[in-house]
């Protein structure tokens, strides 16, 4: 059955259909809500396979049914592609408005005025539309908030789901924010009462979910000890090699990008760097001159300073590389790379091998046979809060485009099958993974569980604005810490019921110095991505 509500922008009949949102319990009510004016706040766990485009716009023609607007953010153009189709489908043609960066200025001021005239507009775009106009907003929607994409790089340095929200709480619209992974943010709104979680039964999970093993297990190492340090153990290799035999596609997602990205000495292990400025070395190709990734200075004549050794090793290896040697491991497979050069936005049905990096990954005709995760490590490893949040929703998102292991899909990641991420991803539970991280930056006193501002900028002057600053009552301060260009950072730590005293205090000292005509400037950032 569906729902008919009043027109919409550009005339005719809303038409609602719930029966996408059926495999989610909660799902058939939430649109109900947002067809009957009512203001539901979700955060959607998706399903493998689930066609995310088609359920936003779902979402927005019960909103418009309504006789409300809607704002629909996403992370870049191919998924705002995504989305555009889907909203033609489900509204007809020339009932919404696209905001990107893209567009260029001329097209994207028209695009912002028909927004602001429509009688029941729906806007949709990447990161600059979360601040589109729209009249008798009833919801606002965001895809995929871990996405770094979303966070403005410039000053104030807001992010597209902090806007969303609080459009939504100042203005009483309804909220969905959806992604294959959950962000610990989003968890916060569930726990705290703000949302409700809309997820599928485990049942449901378990029938749409493909067949996932990690490598670095016990049972697995028994079988294969080389296993723990091999980029491709045999697991892997053979699930590929089966996977192409039965005429289906693989996809292998590689977190770096470029050919070598990094390098070696080949004698001592010593890494490469740049004798200019530090920066690593890097080749471009297999017949191609070391360089640096800083400062792009061409190191020809590099030499070890340990030993003295000239000939260079690959410390990490990428997507070009690897698809350069899994073409060679299996002759006669067409090998299509897919990341920043170029963006694959699908790949066609049948035995083909897809490299990609994170972020990059093509949609394959009926899914993809086999996924293979590798160099686990270089998304686990890193120094950064979010280290494992990143990487589970990087896999996530690539083993989604996977067929259900009821056909034959396949998943292997190249990584230890007891660590948090791995275990979240075998289960497909980015719930209790997203709850678990909450958990933990709680006690540890680290963001969305408190409020922290990031003071960088020269020592003096980083000294000079928190002297100033009439901190509240409870504040904290860390650090310093070393960023980058001889800066550092301070961190402030306050609850969260203080947050706006924190921002207001930190800009009031910083009024102060540009009052004062202060030399070296201080970049202020709450709640930053990275903290380190």
């Amino acid at each position: 059955p569906t729902a008919t509500g009043p027109t919409g922008a550009g005339g005719g009949a809303v038409h609602v259909d719930p029966r996408g949102w059926r495999d989610y319990p909660p799902g058939p009510a939430f649109l109900r809500a947002l067809t009957d004016g009512r203001a539901p706040r979700a955060v959607w766990s998706a399903l493998p396979g689930e066609d995310w485009a088609a359920r936003y716009a779902d979402a927005v023609a019960a909103t418009v049914a309504g006789g409300r607007g809607a704002l629909v953010v996403v992370a870049d153009a191919r998924d705002l592609d995504r989305l555009d189709a889907a909203l033609t489908g489900a509204l007809g043609p020339d009932r919404h408005v696209c905001l990107s960066a893209a567009l260029g200025p001329a097209r994207r001021y028209r695009a912002f005025l028909a927004a602001r005239r429509a009688p029941a507009p729906v806007v949709i775009g990447t990161r600059a539309a979360m601040f589109a106009p729209v009249d008798r907003l009833g919801l606002v929607a965001i895809w995929d908030d871990g996405d770094d994409l979303h966070a403005e790089p410039r000053a104030p340095y807001p992010h597209a789901r902090e806007v969303l929200l609080t459009r939504a709480q100042l203005g009483g619209a309804a909220a969905l924010v959806g992604g294959y992974a959950r962000t610990a943010e989003a968890q916060l709104l569930v726990e705290t009462g703000w949302a409700r979680e809309v997820v599928a039964d485990r049942a449901t999970v378990r029938a749409r979910t493909p067949a996932i093993a990690p490598t670095g297990d016990d049972p697995q190492l028994a079988r294969d000890p080389g296993a723990a340090t091999a980029r491709l153990p045999s697991l892997a290799w053979t699930t590929a090699r089966d996977t192409l035999r039965a005429d289906a596609p693989v996809l292998v997602q590689v977190p770096r990008r470029g050919y070598l990205p990094s390098v070696a000495c080949a004698d001592c292990r010593t890494p490469a760097r740049c004798p200019h400025c530090a920066g690593p070395l890097a080749l471009p190709s297999a017949a191609g001159t070391p360089a640096c990734r800083w400062c792009g200075r061409v190191a020809a004549a590099y030499a070890c300073p340990e030993c003295g050794g000239r000939r260079l090793r690959a410390s990490v290896t990428g997507a070009r590389r690897t698809a350069e040697e899994l073409g060679r491991a299996f002759p006669g497979v067409p090998v299509r790379t897919s990341g920043r050069e170029e963006v694959l936005t699908t790949v066609p049905a049948g035995a083909g091998l897809v490299i990609a990096t994170p972020g990059a990954e093509p949609v394959a005709e009926g899914g993809y046979g086999a996924v293979l995760l590798l160099d686990s490590w270089a998304l686990l490893t890193r120094a950064d809060l979010r280290a494992g949040e990143e990487a589970l929703r990087r896999w996530l998102t690539a083993a989604a485009l996977a067929r259900p292991g009821s056909a034959g899909g396949r998943v292997v990641v190249v990584a230890d099958g007891a660590l948090a991420p791995v275990q979240a991803l075998l289960r497909w539970d980015a719930a209790w993974f997203a709850a678990r991280e909450l958990a933990e930056r709680r006690e540890l006193g680290f963001p969305p569980a408190v409020k922290m501002a990031s003071v960088t900028g020269p020592a003096d002057a980083v000294a000079d604005l928190l002297a100033g600053a009439r901190l509240p009552d409870g504040a904290e301060v860390l650090g310093p810490v070393p960023a980058d260009e001889g800066r550092e950072r301070m961190l402030v730590r306050v609850p969260r019921a203080r947050a706006a005293a924190l921002a207001e205090a930190l800009h009031t000292a910083a009024g102060q110095r540009a009052a004062r005509k202060a030399a070296d400037p201080v970049r202020l950032q709450v709640d930053p991505l990275s903290l380190f």
